[in-house]
């Protein structure tokens, strides 16, 4: 533990020719004796020593594991030592708090453990008020929840299980075995439910090293230290006043403070695989919490996981227990209450869940940046790239949220001077031919003015500029997320990283145990799936997705057929301002019907879903999830947009003309384009579905998972009634009360916001709005997921990951389907090439040149055709205009298409190509230019890797000469 102003001067300031511009001299705290003490290890041009290999003498390694004895006895007096100055929070409830001290040489090259991260407020204030025996007890109160009754060994798991369960023989055994494989047990009763027993499950040093080292868990050894002097010459003097510059501008206010949260300085230090040969390496300042909790919870998962329950090739594993109902649940606890009586400004955080919940969780910070070194830290790897992904997308959203509401902002301001509203507003001579069959009647086309002005809000001259714009947004966010992932596994040591080799479904083997093969990278035997069973069930599979996707489509014919009935009934109803605006009630209660089909249908997709994949039998766990995840995303994407690519492509295109109607079934006519324009449905139907879907999600991801927790803290005071009122029910216990996290965890979170990406650049020509409300819906989102993570559900498993996993490869596939339906959209749907064309060609500036608004003069007269209104038979009389580029009447071809309809499509078209062209060669030209790793991360990597080998090499070297020099034997200055 350190106090701030310490912890700066760990940081150097990178201008200052400190520590870091001479070779590095830092040594491991515990043994300084262990590493070089002079400079020598960096001679350029000394004969680089070899590791010691599988093949070294044997007197060499017993000269090591000598020398670790040595090093243990060594290292516990340190900790008696250590834990005299530094205490520990949990384990030293009883002492006075106020004696910490902070003035030892050494303090400065502590690396930061999991709890003097949160005692460094605590050393802040050292002489504030004493601490009082009600503070004492709570922390004990605290201290009870995560340490076995001698509260001393840490809880690194719990075991939960049902006296009245039958499985007792497999349940015995398997403890039997986890008592083998060293871990510590201990059961304890549930103060609320009698039949519950929770086991405890410690991991001790010993057990930790030996899996730490089979799972080649990287551990810090040496603090980091770099050549920055170079840096500082290299740095041009424009750089050098840039960087004067912003420390006179004010603090950025999205930026956490220093002082709130404590620096995470392991990310400071050189890693290497940890090995129980060399601990003398690494930096052990205390053996409790060397490993982070997160750490230890994976290495005892990983021992659950392997441990055997039963004589048998594919009897073991934690999962295969609670799927039969051996336990109920298996869980790392959280650390500790997420709140606190004290203020964390001037007490300090308890532990890291409350400042989790203080720091990023809270409503109040959502304007701050996430701490994601915290966030790893207690979540792991998989969960910490979740919330860095969100972030990173929610940070791009600002700029392109700005120019839509820029582009809507344009439409709004010229909304008045533009001359097709005029026109159309003005026209009160002109009649429109009735818009349905029976009981319509006769309408002025300027009754549809504010249809008009609404639709250049989002039909407007920005929208193409706009549409290229999010094209190259999408581009540019992706390509900046792999090299703000390359930058992040790089800080969280994952660069070296390789997925460990899955172990199989257990449905996989209890399937295939007949037939075997020898797996080609452990050289092991294993179940195999033959190909034509793996084919015969992946063609089941695929017919089921498309018979899935089919009856959404007939789901969205069921709408279409709808909104034919509603248009007659609407247009005749007896309420005068329904009947007015028949169009916009039938296109509502449409968008209503439609988004209720959409969730009823997501749930029985997931079930469907589900079944498929298990029929495919997926090897491992990640492939599963994988299947699963593609499935859920081509039903949800497919169910959610079917009917707006409906509105938007085949609304109006097929509905004939007057006279001449295409009917359904014969009976009711197709429907048709308002006056002004389709585009008016498609935005009506993107802000419904994407505003109620969006509250719909944030109701169950928050709402639902508190009334769950509510009503069983409502059981649990019923069932405690006969007991004291006011017992505090340990950590475990509280743990056990929450949701557990989704099965198929991270799932729902990423396809909602993919899905979400979807919305906000597939159609974005024509609702400029979409990010914007992404944006808002993200921020809300981030606080929302992370409150539901440190306060509503247990803790989840620390995974590890280092990328988001197939989801990268949907976002670019959403990227490129973006280009392509937003070309179609601003050709076919939006009214901009037929008014393009008419300015060039037919208008009042034909062969001058485009010229603002004026040469859409007469443009609305351009547009409609002219229908005698005797041909009907409903004894009108008279020309009717309608939306289309046909004849007259009174012409020698009546109702034939005119050149200018076919002078239109050609542009269409045209359009299309020239529009899908240039936006892709625009997007893979900037995914060429925009390297995939910051080039002073590359380098930083290649330094650091020399710099390691050296270290290691010097140390080992050092070591051994040190070892004959001790035993009186002759030495070289070579390797030996």
């Amino acid at each position: 533990g350190m106090n701030t102003s310490k912890s700066e001067t760990v940081k150097d300031h990178p201008l200052k020719p400190s520590r870091r511009s001479m070779p590095c001299l830092v040594q491991s705290q515990t043994h300084p004796q262990s590493l070089s003490k002079h400079s020598s290890f960096l001679q350029p041009n000394r004969v680089q020593p070899q590791p010691l290999s599988a093949g070294t003498s044997t007197a060499a390694v017993d000269v090591v594991s000598e020398r670790a004895k040595v090093v243990e006895t060594l290292e516990n007096n340190l900790l008696k030592l250590s834990s005299t100055e530094y205490g520990d929070p949990f384990l030293d409830v009883g002492k006075d708090k106020d004696t910490y001290t902070d003035d030892s040489e050494h303090g400065n090259y502590d690396t930061r453990t999991d709890q003097s991260l949160l005692i460094q407020n605590k050393l802040t204030r050292q002489k504030t008020e004493p601490r009082t025996k009600s503070s004492i007890k709570s922390d004990a109160m605290a201290s009870s929840g995560l340490f076995f009754k001698d509260g001393k060994k840490r809880i690194d798991y719990i075991l939960v299980y049902k006296k009245s369960s039958p499985q007792v023989e497999k349940r015995s055994t398997f403890e039997k075995n986890l008592r083998a494989e060293g871990l510590m047990l201990e059961r304890e009763p549930a103060v609320t439910n009698s039949d519950i027993m929770f086991v405890k499950v410690h991991c001790p040093w010993e057990t930790l090293c030996k899996y730490a080292e089979r799972m080649n868990i990287r551990m810090p050894f040496r603090k980091k230290c770099y050549y920055t002097d170079w840096r500082s010459k290299t740095m041009g003097s424009l750089q050098r006043n840039m960087r004067e510059l912003k420390s006179w501008l004010p603090r950025n206010p999205m930026k956490l403070d220093k002082e709130a949260l404590p620096d995470l300085e392991e990310t400071d230090c050189y890693t290497a695989p940890f090995s129980r040969a060399r601990i003398h390496h690494f930096t052990i300042n205390n053996k409790d919490s060397f490993f982070s909790n997160s750490t230890r919870s994976r290495i005892v998962h990983h021992v659950l996981q392997r441990t055997k329950y039963e004589d048998g090739k594919s009897k073991m594993g934690i999962n295969r227990l609670l799927n039969n109902g051996t336990y109920e649940a298996a869980f790392p606890p959280h650390e500790g209450s997420h709140k606190s009586r004290h203020p964390i400004k001037t007490h300090g955080a308890q532990n890291h869940r409350h400042l989790l919940y203080e720091r990023w969780a809270r409503w109040g910070m959502w304007y701050k940046y996430q701490p994601l070194d915290l966030i790893r830290r207690y979540f792991g790897e998989k969960i910490g790239l979740y919330f860095a992904w969100l972030g990173w997308y929610t940070g791009m959203l600002i700029p392109a949220a700005l120019v839509g509401l820029f582009v809507f902002l344009y439409g709004l301001f010229t909304m008045d001077s533009s001359q097709v509203s005029k026109e159309i507003c003005e026209a009160n001579e002109t009649v429109m031919c009735p818009m349905c069959e029976r009981n319509c009647t006769l309408q002025k086309l300027n009754e549809s003015c504010i249809y008009a002005k609404v639709t250049h809000l989002f039909d407007n001259g920005g929208t193409v500029f706009f549409a290229i714009f999010m094209a190259i947004w999408a581009t540019v966010f992706l390509e900046f997320w792999k090299r703000r992932r390359a930058v992040l596994t790089y800080d969280w040591d994952l660069i070296d990283w390789e997925d460990e080799e899955e172990e199989l479904r257990p449905q996989f083997e209890a399937k295939y145990s007949q037939v075997e093969r020898v797996n080609p990278i452990t050289g092991k035997p294993e179940p195999f799936q033959p190909f034509p069973d793996k084919l015969s069930r992946l063609m089941v599979s695929v017919s089921g997705i498309f018979f899935m996707i089919s009856l959404v489509l007939t789901a969205v014919f069921a709408v279409v057929v709808y909104r034919l009935v509603a248009m007659e009934q609407f247009a005749s109803f007896k309420w005068y301002f329904i009947k007015k605006y028949w169009q916009f009630a039938t296109s509502g209660t449409g968008v209503c019907i439609n988004f209720m089909i959409i969730m009823s249908l997501n749930v029985v997709y997931e079930k469907v879903a589900y079944l498929l994949t298990d029929l495919e039998h997926p090897r491992t766990e990640s492939e599963w999830e994988n299947s699963f995840a593609l499935k859920m995303f081509l039903f949800q994407f497919v169910n959610l947009n079917s009917s707006i690519f409906y509105i938007a492509f085949f609304l109006g295109r097929f509905a004939g003309r007057p006279g001449k109607y295409n009917k359904l079934f014969n009976r009711w006519r197709l429907e048709e384009c308002h006056p002004s324009g389709c585009l008016i449905d498609l935005c009506l139907q993107m802000g419904v579905i994407m505003v109620l879907k969006q509250m719909w999600n944030n109701f169950m991801e928050l709402g639902y998972p508190l009334l769950q927790n509510w009503w069983s803290r409502r059981k649990m005071k019923r069932r405690g009634q006969s007991m004291e009122n006011k017992i505090s029910l340990p950590q475990w216990e509280k743990d056990w009360n929450l949701q557990p996290m989704n099965l198929h965890g991270l799932m729902d979170e990423y396809l909602e916001m993919v899905l979400q990406f979807g919305f906000t650049t597939i159609f974005v020509a024509a609702f400029p709005l979409a990010p914007l409300l992404a944006l808002l819906n993200n921020i809300i989102e981030i606080r929302l997921d992370a409150y539901k993570f440190v306060t509503q559900w247990r803790r989840p498993m620390p995974a590890r990951a280092t990328d988001i996993g197939i989801w990268y490869g949907i976002l670019e596939g959403i990227g490129v389907l973006a280009v392509i339906t937003n070309a179609f959209v601003i050709a076919i749907t939006s009214d901009y090439i037929p008014r393009f064309v008419y300015a060039y060609k037919y208008g009042p500036c034909t062969d001058q040149g485009y010229r603002q608004e004026k040469c859409l003069k007469g443009y609305v007269n351009s547009s409609l055709s002219v229908f005698d209104l005797s041909e009907l038979g409903m004894g009108y009389s008279g020309y009717c205009r309608y939306r289309d580029y046909r004849a007259p009447p009174w012409s020698s071809t009546p109702y034939e298409f005119t050149l200018q309809f076919w002078h239109v499509l050609a542009a269409r078209l045209a359009f299309i190509i020239v529009f899908e062209h240039l936006v892709f060669g625009i997007k893979s030209f900037i995914a060429y230019l925009i390297p995939d790793m910051p080039k002073d991360l590359c380098d930083r990597m290649r330094r650091e890797k020399y710099l390691v080998q050296e270290m290691m090499y010097e140390a080992e070297l050092e070591h051994l000469q040190r070892e004959r020099k001790k035993n009186g034997k002759q030495y070289h200055h070579e390797w030996p």
